[in-house]
């Protein structure tokens, strides 16, 4: 292999013409030494095809800076949660699929770091990522037809980190539509919050559990024997057979003395007047009247579970009562138990919800992700400056390249390999790669 070796001489100048000749007779080859003024002449001689590069290289930058769309990045900080409340690593466990070894392991970190790094996987987990996917259809946006490669991108763009001193987490999300961009990372917080209480594996969470399905229960049970008490109280108008039967005594009550008073008037008249005489006979049909509802508030007319009253039946007769009273006290006594179970159980639920609460941690947010009102991405002075200094660097080095090129000798094992090559192709003897 050809070495060459670039060395300021100062005030000697060597001729390396000669040294190569001298070298040539010898039958030896030496390191190629020239010195840097001649490549600065190699150089400005070259200085109008070196700024057509150097021009060339500026427009293709520019049209990449162009052609690269803006890329906007909305941040939002969480605080970091209590220590105590994440030391569980079931929680990230159940989010992850990990194993119980690879929990041990989860659990023995987060021993040794913030509780911040469980958010962080939590945040980072499939279930939240797939959820976020299908919420906003990403995989139609991303052009992506499976979820494993629309989670790729979406890990893609988003950053994750956590101040080590703080424990402060920052979520960036970066997107070409930057209303996109604030409503996934709101999105994160949303799941973060959704799955440390569903995934809380609390006492209390699980006494909530319980009781909320035992409250559904009683609910349903106390509905269905209101249903049946209202409808057994509407066909025998049966309120409340204890009052209600005081009232039809008393009722009746007043109707027999009054039927004693009726009667007795009736009796005086027929002493003095004939049975068809007016005043007769408008007492004897008072008598019947009252007679008739004295009767009726008296005369049985139901079964043991209940029937209903006739048309002209406003309430149920004071025989009827005991009978329906019985029906009536079972469904009553039903209802009133049942009542006071679901008000002992949801007194239970709300206290339950507290502790629940207390225990799961509340997702504090520093700052909420906004709109961004400038691209974050690409820099393009820098793409432009990069691609003048790309462009100006293989230039110049071109230059030199052909410079050792020129003034290398024939017998150079590397220049007669590269005319070889060069003369092959010329010809069109080149030979096709196996």
């Amino acid at each position: 292999m050809l070495h060459h070796l670039l060395r300021s001489t100062g005030d000697e100048t060597l001729s390396t013409a000669e040294d190569q000749n001298l070298s040539a007779t010898k039958g030896e080859t030496g390191p190629i030494e020239i010195p840097i003024a001649d490549f600065l002449k190699a150089i400005w001689l070259n200085r109008r095809w070196l700024a057509k590069v150097i021009g060339l290289g500026l427009l293709v930058s520019i049209g990449i800076a162009l052609i690269i769309p803006n890329q906007y990045t909305s941040t939002a900080q969480l605080m970091p949660p209590d220590p105590q409340s994440l030391s569980d690593t079931s929680m990230l466990s159940a989010i992850t699929g990990a194993s119980p070894i690879g929990a041990s392991v989860a659990g023995g970190l987060l021993g040794t770091r913030t509780a911040s790094g469980t958010y962080i996987g939590i945040l980072s987990s499939q279930t939240a990522q797939d959820d976020i996917i299908d919420r906003f259809d990403l995989r139609r946006i991303y052009h992506r037809k499976f979820y494993y490669q629309a989670r790729d991108l979406l890990t893609e763009r988003t950053t994750i980190v956590e101040d080590k001193k703080s424990g402060i987490i920052s979520i960036s999300v970066t997107d070409r539509d930057p209303i996109l961009a604030r409503n996934i990372a709101k999105a994160y917080i949303e799941e973060l919050d959704r799955l440390v209480n569903t995934l809380s594996t609390s006492s209390a969470r699980r006494e909530r559990i319980f009781l909320e399905e035992r409250l559904k229960s009683i609910k349903s049970d106390l509905d269905a024997s209101s249903v049946a008490l209202s409808q057994f109280s509407s066909r025998n108008a049966t309120l409340n057979p204890q009052t209600q039967g005081q009232a039809l005594l008393l009722s009746a009550t007043n109707l027999q003395s009054q039927l004693i008073i009726a009667q007795s008037e009736l009796n005086g008249l027929k002493t003095q007047y004939s049975d068809d005489n007016v005043r007769v006979r408008e007492a004897r049909g008072r008598v019947d009247e009252l007679q008739r509802q004295l009767n009726k508030m008296g005369s049985p007319g139901v079964s043991t579970e209940g029937a209903d009253l006739k048309t002209d039946q406003v309430y149920p007769s004071i025989r009827d009562l005991p009978i329906l009273g019985a029906t009536y006290s079972d469904l009553y006594r039903e209802v009133t138990m049942q009542e006071a179970v679901y008000e002992a159980l949801n007194k239970q639920y709300e206290l339950a919800k507290v502790e629940e609460a207390k225990e799961i941690p509340p997702i504090k947010i520093l700052d909420e992700p906004q709109v961004p009102e400038i691209k974050s991405s690409p820099h393009r002075s820098v793409i432009v400056l990069l691609g003048i200094l790309i462009s100006a660097l293989a230039g110049i080095v071109w230059i030199v390249v052909c410079k050792l090129w020129e003034i290398s000798d024939g017998s150079d094992p590397v220049k007669a390999i590269g005319m070889a090559i060069a003369h092959s192709f010329r010809s069109g003897d080149a030979v096709a790669p196996n």
